[in-house]
C-alpha cells in the first residue's frame, strides 16, 4: 500500500497536475467555471417551473434556461481564447481572441443564410456545439498566441496601444477565418457534425455503465484522495454531462423517454457532503470520536459538509494520503456510482429532464429538484446510510489510533 500511494503522489499526481497547469488544459476548465453562474440561471427555470405546476396561470420560464445555459456553447466559443491568451502572457490580445473564436465558432456550426434571414439550429449555441465550441477555441487561442510573437510595430513606437493591437490581430484571425472558409464554404465540410463524430466515442464510452462508475470513482475519489483536483478531469466530465442534459431535455420536448444518465444532475446526488460522499464521516467525527483532535475537527468541518463543500475534511482531517480513510472513499467511489447507475437504468427513479445545477444545496434537497421526484430524495437517504456503513469501521480505527496518539503525548507532557 505504502509503494502504491508513493508512486500516485510521486510519479502520477505531478504528470497529472502538469496536464492540469497546461495553458489549454486550464483554460477550457477556467472558460467552463466561468459559465457556472449562468447555468445557475438556467437552473432558476427549472425551480420556478415547479411553482407552475402548482398554479398553471405562473408565466412559462423557459426563457431563464434559453437565454443562459442554451448559450453554453458560445459562451465557451469566446471565453477558451480568451483565457488561452491570458494564461500565454498576451492579455492585450484576449478580447480580440474572443471575438474570432466567436466567429469561427459560428462558422463551423454551418448556419443558413436566405434572404437576410440568419437561420441556426439553437441546439448548437448550447450543450450540443460545446465540443465544437472547445475545438475551434483551442485552434483560434494557438494561432494568435502563435502569430503574437509577430508585431508590427515597435513598443515605443508613437502609435497608440489599442491601434497596434488592430493590425497586430489582423493576420491571425484571417488565417482563423480563412481555414474555417476553406473547410466550410468550399469543402462542405459540416465542422460541428464532423467534430462531434469524432469526439462521440469519448461521449458514448461515459454514457456505458463502467464509463459512469470510471469517471466518477477517478475524479470523485481516486484521484481526490491524493490531494489530485477533480479539475483534472472536468472538461472530461462536463462534455459528457452537459451533453447528456442537453439530451435529456430535448427527448422530453419530443415527448419522449429521457435515456442519458450521466449527467450532474445524477452525479452530483452520489456527492453527499462532497467529492467521496464524506457527510457520514464529518457527523461520526462531530458527534462520536473519542479523539478530541477528530472532534474538534467533525464539528468543524460538519456545516460546510452539509453544503457539500468537503476540502476542509479531506484535507483537514486529512483523509487525503490517510491510508485508512482513503480506502473507505474509494469504496463508496465504486459502490455508490454502481447503485445509482442501476437504479436509474431500472427506472426507479426517473431521469433528471431539466437544468438543475444548485450542488451545494443539502443533497435530500437537490435530489428532490433535479429528477422532480421524491423517490430522488429518498435513493439520496439510502446512498447516505450506505456510505455510513462503509465508513464506520474505518472511523473507528481512526479513531482509536488518534486517541491512543494523544494520550501518548499526554503522558509525555
Amino acid at each position: 500500500m505504502n509503494k502504491f500511494m508513493d508512486f500516485v503522489s510521486e510519479v502520477l499526481a505531478p504528470k497529472l497536475n502538469k496536464i492540469t497547469q497546461n495553458a489549454y488544459v486550464a483554460a477550457v476548465q477556467d472558460a467552463i467555471l466561468t459559465t457556472m453562474p449562468l447555468i445557475f440561471i438556467g437552473t432558476i427555470g427549472t425551480i420556478l417551473d415547479t411553482i407552475r405546476e402548482a398554479f398553471p396561470s405562473f408565466p412559462e420560464c423557459s426563457g431563464f434556461a434559453s437565454f443562459s445555459f442554451s448559450l453554453l456553447s458560445l459562451f465557451l466559443a469566446f471565453l477558451i481564447p480568451a483565457f488561452i491568451m491570458e494564461k500565454k502572457d498576451h492579455k492585450r490580445t484576449r478580447n480580440q481572441a474572443g471575438l474570432a473564436g466567436i466567429s469561427l465558432f459560428i462558422m463551423a456550426i454551418c448556419p443558413e443564410i436566405s434572404d437576410d434571414i440568419f437561420s441556426i439550429e439553437f441546439n448548437a449555441l448550447g450543450s450540443g456545439g460545446m465540443i465544437a465550441a472547445i475545438v475551434t477555441g483551442i485552434f483560434v487561442g494557438a494561432v494568435m498566441s502563435t502569430f503574437s510573437r509577430l508585431k508590427l510595430f515597435k513598443e515605443d513606437s508613437p502609435i497608440p496601444d489599442f491601434v497596434t493591437v488592430w493590425f497586430d490581430t489582423l493576420i491571425p484571425i484571417l488565417f482563423c477565418m480563412f481555414v474555417g472558409w476553406i473547410l466550410t464554404s468550399v469543402l462542405n465540410i459540416n465542422l460541428l457534425h464532423a467534430i462531434n463524430n469524432f469526439f462521440m466515442p469519448l461521449v458514448n464510452f461515459g454514457e456505458t455503465f463502467w464509463g459512469f462508475v470510471l469517471i466518477n470513482f477517478l475524479s470523485m475519489a481516486f484521484l481526490y484522495s491524493f490531494g489530485i483536483s477533480t479539475w483534472c478531469l472536468y472538461g472530461v466530465m462536463s462534455v459528457i454531462a452537459l451533453t447528456g442534459i442537453d439530451a435529456n431535455i430535448a427527448a422530453a420536448a419530443a415527448g419522449e423517454a429521457a435515456t442519458h444518465i450521466h449527467c450532474y444532475e445524477v452525479t452530483w446526488i452520489m456527492t453527499i457532503g462532497g467529492g467521496g460522499a464524506t457527510l457520514a464521516l464529518a457527523i461520526m467525527m462531530a458527534f462520536m470520536s473519542k479523539s478530541q483532535r477528530l472532534r474538534v475537527m467533525g464539528k468543524t468541518c460538519l456545516v460546510p459538509s452539509i453544503f457539500n463543500i468537503n476540502e476542509p475534511l479531506v484535507y483537514g482531517t486529512p483523509v487525503a494520503f490517510n491510508a485508512i480513510l482513503m480506502l473507505p472513499m474509494w469504496i463508496c467511489g465504486l459502490v455508490i456510482p454502481i447503485i445509482t447507475w442501476f437504479v436509474f437504468k431500472l427506472g426507479l427513479v426517473p431521469l433528471p429532464t431539466s437544468v438543475f445545477q444548485l450542488w451545494y444545496l443539502p443533497k435530500p434537497i437537490f435530489a428532490y429538484f433535479s429528477t422532480g421526484s421524491i423517490s430522488g430524495a429518498i435513493l439520496c437517504l439510502v446512498l447516505f446510510a450506505i456510505s455510513w456503513i462503509i465508513y464506520y469501521p474505518f472511523f473507528k480505527v481512526y479513531d482509536n489510533q488518534c486517541l491512543k496518539e494523544e494520550s501518548e503525548e499526554n503522558i509525555k507532557e
